[in-house]
């Protein structure tokens, strides 16, 4: 499935869509739909990784099949609350893609992956 296919799907599961499709302004990142798919995206990350914390602490990093389809799950969510949120910022999962493989690439050129800060 392509990302772009897979963003229009997000929007069947989004119980307060009704804003999404219109440009968002700076003003408009406030509604409850967006704030409420930002705080998914920080929940759903979290739990990816207290997962993986247990698994590191309680199998010294060793996974089975369970724990993988586990970990794939809460990635899965992630995946559809950066997709909604994405939408909410009238932006496709493809051009977020090319976005942010743009900006690895002008860190590598400029010797710069390494290190900390934004805008390095």
């Amino acid at each position: 499935m392509k990302l772009d296919q897979y963003q229009k799907k997000t929007a069947l599961y989004d119980l307060g869509h009704s804003n999404v499709g219109a440009v968002m302004t700076q003003k408009s990142l406030n509604i409850p739909e967006f704030i409420d798919k930002v705080l998914g995206l920080v929940g759903e990350s979290g739990e990816f990784a207290d997962k993986t914390k247990k698994i590191i602490r309680d199998k010294l990093g060793r996974f089975n099949d369970e724990d993988r389809a586990e970990l794939l799950k809460e990635l899965g969510d992630v995946l559809w609350y950066v997709a909604e949120v994405s939408l909410y910022l009238d932006t496709s999962l493809s051009d977020l893609a090319k976005m942010n493989l743009d900006k690895l690439a002008s860190r590598k050129k400029r010797g710069k992956i390494e290190g900390a800060g934004d805008n390095r």
